[in-house]
């Protein structure tokens, strides 16, 4: 088995109002010096020897991000 990491972040040029919300509460929590802050959306596959990147590719791209919106990573992480 490997542990397959999907990474989905909201693309640059699309508002991330939770990420505001996230750098509006820093701030009046005296946290200073961090000016941005953008939301994302991990995910972990255990899959096995089978699941080739072509299809881990496809599943990152038609069910875990909306790709209009969001970009992705694959990534095969360390057992």
């Amino acid at each position: 088995m490997a542990r397959v990491v999907v990474d989905v972040m909201p693309k640059t040029e699309i508002l991330d109002p939770q990420g505001q919300a996230i750098v509006g509460a820093l701030g009046r929590l005296g946290f200073s010096g961090i000016s941005d802050v953008r939301q994302g959306k991990r995910f972990e596959l255990e899959v096995d020897g089978t699941v080739d990147d072509v299809a881990l590719d496809r599943i990152a791209a038609e069910l875990l991000a909306n790709t209009v919106i969001e970009n992705f990573t694959v990534s095969r992480a360390e057992q």
